[in-house]
Formats: C-alpha cells, structure tokens, sequence
C-alpha cells in the first residue's frame, strides 16, 4: 500500500537537497516530493562504497530483515502503524514485500530495496544523483548520513557543530524500565549521602556478586564487523562490561560496581557490590545501567543482567549495543522539529539524530522531509503529539541530557504516563497507549487514505 506520485508541475522553488540514501534520507525525499517540491537525493554508492553495504540499491538494509514487531500494541508495531496513517512511503513498501516472521514485520530485503529505488527513480520531482557529498550544501538541506557516515562529510559536520566528536565506537548500556524495578530490593541514594539521591542502587552480597560475575565472563558476545575489528582497540576508554570483568575477579568492585559511600537500608551497611541506575528521563521513568556498556547478545544481557538483585524481572527498552557510529548529539543541537538550533534550513534525520531501528529512521525521514517541505513553503512546522511514539521519540532526543546522551529506539518508556489508576497488565496498559496515541495523531489532521499503488 502506497501513496501514487504527484505528477503535477514542478515547484519553482529552489531543489532541497537530501544527502543519503538509506531509509531515513529515501522517505524524507518522497515526502518533500509529495508536497509539490524538487528534490536533489545524493547518495554515494556505488561511486564509493561503504564497508557494510553489499548493493547500490537505497534503503539497503544492511543488518536484519525485520522492522520489528508487527502488534500496534508493541512500540514498535505502534511506530509502524503511524507512520503508515502518515503515508510512509517505506512502511508501505515494507508491508507490500513483506515476508512470513511470526509477529514481526520483515521483508524480503533485496525486492525491498530495489522496489524503493524504483520509485525513487520514477518520481518526476526526484533527483537521484550517485555522488559522495563532502561538505553541507547551502540551501534547505536533509541529512540522513547514518553510522557511516563518510569522513569529509563528518569533518565538515565536526567543523559546523564544534563538537570535539562525532564519529567513535560506541559501547552503550542498556535501559530498563522504572516500573518494573524490584523497589523492596533497589533503594535511592547518592554515594557517601550527598546532594539529591540521583541514583537508585542494585545491592550485592558476595554470593550474588560472584553468581553474576560467572555469568558474565561465560555470555556470549555479538561478532563484530571486519571494520570495526580494525577499529576497536582505539576505545579502551568505552570497554563492554565483559571485558572489564575478564581482566580479574574484583576488577568491576573497583570500577562501576564500586559500593564505597553506600549503605543497604534493609541491613545498615555497605554491600559487597553496587550496580547503580541513572535517570534517563524527566518523568523518571526510564534508567540506565551505569557502566554497563556491552557487546554481549541481546538474549545472553537479559539472561545476565537479570540476576543483579532488584532486576529480575526487569524491561529492558534497549539493550546494550557495540559498533561503529556516528551520531549528533541531538539535545544540544536539534529542535523536535529536527532542525538545527544553529540553521534552521538544515535538518536531520536516521541514525545520524541518536535514534535506533528501521522504524525510527523512517519516521526521522518522514518527520523531516515534511518539514523540511514546509519550512521551503512557508508553513508552520510539525511537532506530533507527546503521546505518539513519533511525537515522544523526537521530544525526547532533543531534550535529553545531552551528557549522557545515547542512541534511542522506540519504546512505552519515552511516552507520557497514562492518566488513572496505574495499570499492571502490561497488555492492557500497551493497549491503553496505542489508543491514546493514534486518537492524537488522528486530532492534528495529518493522517491520509493510504492508496494502493
């Protein structure tokens, strides 16, 4: 299911520029196109390829073929549904060459990409120019770039945000969610009772500490890319959890799981071991496992890291990740609207805004293909509502921590708190904010018939 091209004349207006051709930078320039607006869609393969693709086709998915979970009742299945009253171009496309994968949303990935790159191709507004783009054109411009960025294209970037850094092998922990912390267990504090207690802690007994300390040495790591092989040895200062831990039995006592300054209220003194959580968000609902920055399978984190007290029953809304990536440190340089504070004509978009998934690329590329649209027509720009997932994703990239900030990927956790009494069934409470937020989206009128192409 597809939106069918505009063929109508061609805007006047000068051609907005899209630089990348993976999901985000494809939907954002079938969005602008869509609004009556030239497009000029660069993208640097096969003219120079990167070391993880293996097609020229855009769109290429390069890891899985699986958007994720198909239930608009799940958040990623939640983000799907909206993008598709949106009139997502790749969504559409997803669902039209999708392949049997239980409850997810996955496709066959060479007819995927290809059927994109078509249309692309057909578009009479589009410009699809295979060239590497080595510095930001002026004008109303997208960048959808993603981990992979080019390196003239991330100097340039470096040199436009004055940041020290944007490209580096990134090591982050995962997320669990607040509600489903064991709280007779887990207690807030601050080491040594100073300031505010910013922390809620994970106490161990030497028992439990060497029970976790087995597991951990023992679990199973993701392979690594040949690429990011090369690269790993420059980011000692960003070492997985597992690797702390192989370096010696007490090595992690004396690192992040350090107990000095803390005392368990439940015995009066200090544990053997702390593992502490770090406020992610405002509304306190989301928290990090403070240096446990892992490369561990996603399966094996949970299996582990759910044998630290407090967490065994724990939701995790990311796990811990370790690649190559470059990424924006969004909260410090982008508006929700996906502009840049600094120039509001340049906009961003997939990975390259700190968002994680298929999904939320898409929805990065539609988000700012349309308002790169509108900014270039002179229109009020869009903020999606708090209680969608689009809404909540880019709400909370831009207003993050930007100390702490870290790739995010759709999740319940980001979202506002429903109204009532707290819901404990997890399928109802799913329930409850997939309707609450496709009746808001319905409200800001942005939704459209979805037409077969």
């Amino acid at each position: 299911m597809l939106d069918q091209a505009d063929t109508s004349e061609p805007s006047t207006l000068a051609p907005i520029h899209v630089i990348g051709g993976g999901l985000a930078g494809t939907e954002a320039a079938w969005q602008i196109a869509q609004a009556g607006l030239t497009v000029i869609l660069s993208e640097m393969r096969p003219v120079r390829q990167s070391p993880a693709h293996h097609t020229e086709h855009l769109a290429e998915l390069v890891c899985s073929n699986s958007f994720g979970a198909l239930a608009s009742d799940r958040a990623a299945g939640l983000l799907k549904e909206e993008l598709r009253q949106l009139g997502s171009l790749v969504i559409g496309m997803a669902d039209r060459h999708a392949v049997p994968a239980g409850g997810a949303l996955a496709v066959d990935r060479a007819v995927f990409s290809q059927a994109l790159t078509e249309a692309i191709q057909a578009h009479p507004r589009i410009t699809l120019r295979r060239q590497e783009v080595t510095h930001i054109p002026e004008g109303i411009t997208v960048l959808c770039t993603g981990p992979l960025t080019s390196d003239p294209l991330a100097e340039a970037l470096q040199a436009f945000t004055g940041l020290s850094y944007l490209s580096f092998f990134d090591a982050s922990s995962p997320i669990v969610t607040g509600d489903s912390l064991n709280r007779e267990v887990v207690f807030p504090a601050s080491r040594y009772g100073k300031g505010e207690a910013a922390y809620l802690n994970c106490p161990m007994t030497e028992a439990e500490y060497e029970q976790f300390w087995q597991a951990l040495v023992q679990a199973e790591q993701a392979p690594l890319k040949a690429f990011e092989q090369e690269e790993r040895s420059f980011f000692e200062g960003c070492l997985p959890i597992e690797e702390m831990a192989r370096r010696g039995k007490e090595t992690l006592c004396f690192g992040p799981l350090k107990p000095v300054g803390l005392v368990d209220p439940r015995t009066g003194s200090r544990p053997y071991a702390v593992v502490q959580l770090r406020q992610e968000d405002k509304a306190g609902q989301l928290w990090n496992l403070v240096g446990f920055q892992t490369n561990l399978k996603w399966g094996e984190q949970q299996r582990v890291f759910r044998l630290i007290p407090g967490l065994e029953q724990a939701e995790f809304v990311r796990m811990g990740v370790m690649h190559r990536n470059t990424f924006l440190n969004a909260p410090q340089l982008l508006e929700p609207t996906l502009q840049f504070r600094k120039r509001p004509s340049l906009f961003a978009a997939g990975q390259l805004v700190g968002t994680e998934g298929y999904a939320c690329a898409v929805a990065g590329g539609w988000l700012a293909g349309s308002n790169a649209a509108r900014f270039a027509l002179g229109l009020p720009l869009i903020q999606l509502p708090p209680e969608t997932m689009i809404g909540s994703l880019f709400q909370f990239i831009s207003s993050a921590d930007p100390k702490y900030f870290q790739p995010m990927p759709a999740n319940f956790g980001i979202l506002p708190n429903l109204e009532g009494r707290r819901i404990r069934s997890k399928a109802e409470r799913y329930g409850r904010y997939r309707d609450r937020a496709l009746a808001a989206l319905a409200a800001t009128g942005l939704t459209r018939q979805v037409q077969t192409a």
